[in-house]
């Protein structure tokens, strides 16, 4: 079995959902289908949202409105037959009522925000498995709700999904094509809460792992994964190969086509990874999995809005437990960090939530001495195969940057890794310089 995910902008027009149902019944092979909201409908969610919880009724009514006039004409476009477009009509009709009912709760909560935005895609894929009865595709609705569960820490129960498809699924053998939702699940109250980081590309990978499927496949709009970015650099192209730790760099260091957290199930249990494009689906695009092609330098990528800090002692430097009582304060304000640098007598860290900065480098200071912050840098991370055999791989990226100024080098933590700290003004330059150095293109 496949697990096939599609984005809003996949699922955002009707054509594009006749497209998708050729994709997904184009061989025999059985798929979970996995939809985000149609394109633009979270954000009119939160935004109606915002409305309510600023007890401005009447605007949330307007904006509830307008939304459902836009569902009104995806329907009239996206069906053929009077009974597909019944069909529909009941689906938005419940579901618009419900969203209504929202308005008369006060206050409106949290709780009852999680439920408003998970509207979309219990829209999107009640919406999409009607047109597959209508096309006569044997298909099934398989609420997330029924099998995704987060702890109380935030985090997927991959073992409860487990455990709930391998109750759900034979019941559906039958059914070549399953439809789910992504980005929605319930929390430990069994209220309806949601993935956070990652979304529907996180549910997909979820629940590859968790029926240790063939392939999981991640449909957009863009080519793969490019060995730049294409937004700031000409001449980028597609990466045909990576493996989960490449992918898993890139990723997290700004790559915006995949969430890293997507990569974890994946990786657990060997499930490969593909990233597709709807717009041209015979193109290869990129396929994530262990094995990768033999090129040296492989892709760069950017994560913006970066602070640095550079912590300084004389005396505890080499005293046991230096580091770890540094660490234990930004676990303590749960804040990641990305670049760790030392010398003799210093530390220098990055971070990207300066959320808990002051109660930070207050307890530092008790014991150490900072320097002022760094804001506004970008961590540029170069992702290939560097393993301590290749020669010239340090020379070839200093060279590429030799006239834009590095505030910070991580380099050899990892055989997939060289990340360089510059401030955000030079990244354009970075980019565009280390493509010329690197890349033949």
């Amino acid at each position: 079995m496949h697990v096939w995910k599609f984005g809003g902008t996949s699922v955002g027009k009707p054509e594009r959902m006749h497209s998708i149902r050729t994709l997904i019944t184009s061989d025999d092979t059985r798929k979970i289908v996995v939809l985000s909201a149609l394109s633009g409908t979270t954000n009119a969610l939160l935004a109606i949202g915002e409305s309510l919880k600023a007890n401005n009724d009447a605007d949330a009514h307007a904006k509830i409105d307008a939304l459902k006039a836009h569902y009104d004409t995806f329907l009239s476009e996206l069906y053929k037959t009077a009974d597909g477009k019944a069909a529909g009509q009941k689906i938005v009709d419940s579901e618009f009522s419900f969203i209504r009912s929202l308005t008369g709760i006060k206050p409106f909560t949290l709780k009852q925000e999680k439920e408003l935005v998970a509207e979309g895609e219990l829209l999107s894929t009640q919406i999409f498995q009607a047109y597959l009865v209508e096309e006569g595709v044997p298909s099934t609705l398989l609420p997330a709700l029924e099998f995704m569960r987060i702890d109380a820490d935030n985090e997927p129960e991959i073992q409860y999904t487990e455990a709930k498809l391998a109750e759900l699924l034979p019941a559906h053998t039958d059914k070549q094509i399953i439809v789910t939702q992504g980005f929605i699940c319930r929390n430990p109250r069994g209220e309806v809460d949601n993935l956070k980081r990652g979304g529907s590309d996180y549910t997909a990978s979820l629940i590859g792992g968790a029926i240790r499927a063939e392939e999981i496949q991640i449909w957009t709009d863009i080519d793969g994964m490019h060995n730049n970015d294409p937004r700031i650099v000409k001449n980028t192209f597609p990466v045909r190969e990576l493996t989960f730790d490449e992918a898993a760099e890139l990723a997290y260091f700004g790559a915006k086509i995949l969430h890293p957290s997507t990569i974890t199930p994946a990786r657990m249990f060997g499930v490969p990874v593909r990233l597709k494009n709807t717009m041209d689906p015979a193109a290869p695009g990129t396929l994530i999995a262990d094995r990768t092609s033999s090129e040296v330098f492989k892709a760069i990528a950017a994560k913006d809005g970066i602070t640095a800090l550079y912590i300084h002692s004389t005396r505890m430097l080499n005293a046991y437990g230096f580091l770890r009582r540094i660490f234990e304060i930004f676990e303590k304000y749960k804040t990641p960090v990305d670049m760790i640098t030392t010398s003799e007598v210093s530390v220098s860290v990055t971070i990207d939530n300066t959320e808990r900065l002051q109660e930070i480098t207050d307890e530092l200071n008790t014991f150490c001495t900072l320097e002022e912050p760094d804001h506004d840098q970008t961590i540029i991370c170069i992702v290939g195969n560097f393993s301590a055999d290749n020669e010239g791989v340090a020379v070839r990226v200093f060279n590429a940057m030799k006239n834009i100024p590095i505030r910070m080098v991580s380099y050899g933590g990892t055989e997939s890794n060289l990340s360089l700290l510059v401030h955000g003004r030079y990244k354009a330059d970075a980019l565009n310089a280390l493509n010329d150095g690197l890349f033949s293109v």
